[in-house]
């Protein structure tokens, strides 16, 4: 098997990549750019073979020593969000979010993109919802369940899904990955947003 050769990345903690795909590399990385190798490796077409390696990644990923310097800034510098990867090829985009104790995001869902969440601190509620129609024919949100995440938690949203947000205990940090850029889907009007409408869910206008 031929084998990958890049240079080491100059840092004083160590990532084999191998460790992170289960392949026959030489190659020692941060983590951040072992978690992006590692998606690169098994990208492709939604499968749940994608959805399970991504996930696997992300845990490691969001684990990682908070000494690392991309780490300790977030944890400093606590923005709102910051892009931490965008891949030129495949498209995926990983971001950070930090979210203040209390802060609710209403449902929504992502267009065409499937989505995953890591709580890399503190702890955040995610509810699930079910697009219905009712007697009179108007789609209304059923809300299925709800997830309390701590660390190194990780929730998937399928295309179409529809979640809420609510930081539990705050600051929290979260690690965002999408299968694309959002803000296309946004500009483009296939993300949609719901609102409380005489007592029941209901999907705001585009």
């Amino acid at each position: 098997m031929q084998m990958m050769r890049l240079p080491p990345y100059q840092h004083s903690a160590y990532s084999s990549l191998a460790t992170w795909i289960g392949k026959s590399v030489e190659m020692a990385v941060n983590p951040l750019d072992a978690w992006s190798l590692a998606v690169r490796s098994s990208w492709g077409p939604l499968s749940t073979e994608l959805i399970a390696d991504c996930r696997r990644y992300l845990e490691r990923l969001v684990m990682s020593s908070s000494t690392e310097d991309w780490q300790a800034a977030l944890l400093r510098d606590r923005p709102a969000a910051h892009e931490l990867y965008r891949d030129p090829d495949c498209g995926f985009v990983l971001l950070a979010h930090t979210e203040s104790e209390g802060l609710y995001r209403p449902p929504h869902d992502h267009g065409r993109s499937w989505v995953m969440y890591a709580v890399q601190q503190g702890e955040v509620e995610m509810g699930t919802y079910a697009r219905v129609a009712g007697p009179d024919g108007q789609h209304r949100l059923v809300k299925r369940n709800s997830v309390r995440m701590t660390a190194g938690q990780v929730q998937v949203y399928l295309p179409g899904d529809i979640h809420d947000t609510l930081c539990i205990t705050g600051p929290a940090m979260l690690f965002r990955l999408t299968e694309r850029d959002l803000r296309k889907e946004k500009e483009e009007h296939r993300l949609t947003r719901y609102a409380v409408k005489g007592g029941v869910w209901m999907a705001e206008a585009a």
